[in-house]
C-alpha cells in the first residue's frame, strides 16, 4: 500500500477565494462568504489575529484555524503623515 505523505500550503487570506476558504475546516459557505467580504470591504488582513474581525470568527475558531492560514500581500505600511511646513511671509 502507498502511502502519500504532503504538507497542504497554508490558506493565504488576502488571496483565496472563497472556495478555498470553505476547504478550511470549521470554514463552511457563510463564515467564508463574511471573510470574502470583510477583506473587500476593508482591504487586506495585516495579522492572522485579524480575522477576529469578521462576525462569527472567534478566539476557539482562530486557533483551530492558525496552523492552516497565512497573511501576505497586505497593504504596505503606510508611511508617516508629512507635517505641513509654514511658508516665508514676504515683507515689504
Amino acid at each position: 500500500m502507498l502511502l502519500c505523505n504532503f504538507a497542504l500550503a497554508a490558506v493565504n487570506l488576502n488571496t483565496a477565494t472563497q472556495q478555498q476558504l470553505e476547504a478550511l475546516k470549521g470554514i463552511g459557505p457563510a463564515k467564508a462568504k463574511a471573510i470574502v467580504d470583510y477583506r473587500t470591504k476593508n482591504g487586506p488582513f495585516k495579522t492572522v489575529d485579524d480575522l477576529k474581525k469578521v462576525s462569527g470568527i472567534g478566539d476557539k475558531t482562530l486557533e483551530k484555524l492558525r496552523k492552516d492560514l497565512a497573511v501576505s500581500g497586505g497593504a504596505p505600511a503606510a508611511a508617516p503623515a508629512a507635517k505641513p511646513t509654514a511658508k516665508p511671509v514676504a515683507t515689504k
